[in-house]
């Protein structure tokens, strides 16, 4: 059975460095998954992605060598059984405020007797080229499970999240996190004060011996981001890269045109 590199690597205190997945397409993923990302995320939260392609998506990635993992709608067992039991190696959780929803997250990716995961599928085993029964037995130690802090409730929460057994890393959703520290009347928090909470993050992640890790746009911030001691960087995402080489082409072609911009990640 193999093994997860990118679980390894956050317990060796090593930087992984992989990128999200958000048009849903076979052959963007086969091509980007064997150019050397440490992991995939596909992200089933924001993207019209059904259970079928994403199966088809967790495979070309697990069958090119590379991680691929799911970021889940919620943290629900129903959500979080339907990723793994398709083929990812691991979830992402997003909106993770209290140390409740996060054990509720790490008992649903993995079986009992450490959690309530359901058994059942084959398709979890064929992407770890192992047998059914190797699958079952080693799956709790392989599987990754990340979750995320994206709102000032959860940094509040942080040491009670990030210390919970079963958690691999922190990974903090900068867009949200902003958008949740918005003033009553709309107003957005000043960079200083979203960058504050996310060295908070970063420095609770220390103090507990949690690695963290985020979403950043440019290969330039994200290694800032792992010398300041992330280790799970996410460097933006198909539909980014797409737009963003687009984009620098028709600046040469048409270089009086007002830029457009479309997609975040």
């Amino acid at each position: 059975m193999k093994t997860n590199s990118v679980k390894a690597k956050l317990a060796a205190a090593a930087p992984t460095f992989g990128t999200w997945l958000s048009l849903g397409d076979l052959h963007a993923t086969r091509v980007l998954a064997r150019l050397g990302w440490d992991w995939m995320t596909l992200d089933l939260e924001h993207s019209a992605i059904d259970w079928s392609r994403a199966t088809t998506i967790f495979a070309a990635v697990a069958d090119a060598g590379c991680v691929p993992l799911a970021r889940v709608p919620e943290g629900s067992h129903h959500y979080i059984k339907r990723a793994l039991d398709a083929g990812a190696w691991g979830i992402v959780v997003p909106m993770v405020d209290t140390a409740e929803q996060g054990q509720i997250a790490i008992a649903a990716a993995r079986y009992p007797p450490e959690g309530n995961r359901s058994v059942g599928g084959g398709m979890h085993s064929l992407n770890f080229a192992a047998e059914v029964a190797d699958y079952y037995r080693r799956a709790n130690d392989e599987i990754l499970v990340i979750l995320q802090t994206e709102s000032p409730r959860g940094v509040e929460n942080a040491r009670q999240i990030y210390a919970l057994d079963g958690c691999d890393a922190i990974f903090v959703g900068p867009n949200d996190l902003r958008f949740q520290m918005r003033a009553a009347d709309g107003t957005f928090p000043t960079a200083e004060a979203h960058e504050a909470m996310i060295q908070t993050v970063i420095a609770t992640g220390k103090e507990v011996g949690r690695p963290t890790g985020m979403h950043c746009m440019s290969a330039d911030d994200a290694l800032r981001r792992a010398e300041q001691g992330m280790q799970f960087i996410a460097v933006s995402s198909d539909l980014r890269m797409l737009t963003q080489r687009s984009q620098e082409l028709l600046a040469e072609l048409f270089p009086d045109r007002e830029k457009k911009d479309v997609a975040r990640y």
